[in-house]
């Protein structure tokens, strides 16, 4: 269906309820088609797995002791 865009701003909620139903809704400006409105047909979001890392990692006693004074002082300066 195609309508002008003054119609198109009166009537916006009924032409994107049209474009779901999957319809070709169509704007013209001074009798021209100038922009369709379709369907944006969303993508499943992958579900996130917990543990994925598990067992593929290690943390070393290293980690968790101080960093040296130059190394603490060079993010200061």
């Amino acid at each position: 269906m195609e309508y002008n865009v003054h119609d198109a701003k009166s009537n916006l909620s009924k032409l994107i309820v049209q474009a779901l139903e999957g319809k070709e809704v169509v704007i013209s400006k001074a009798g021209k088609p100038v922009v369709k409105l379709v369907r944006i047909h969303s993508v499943q979001k992958k579900k996130r797995e917990i543990g994925i890392y598990q067992g593929k990692t290690k943390i070393t006693k290293e980690f968790f002791e101080p960093l040296p004074d130059e190394e603490i002082s060079g993010f200061f300066s």
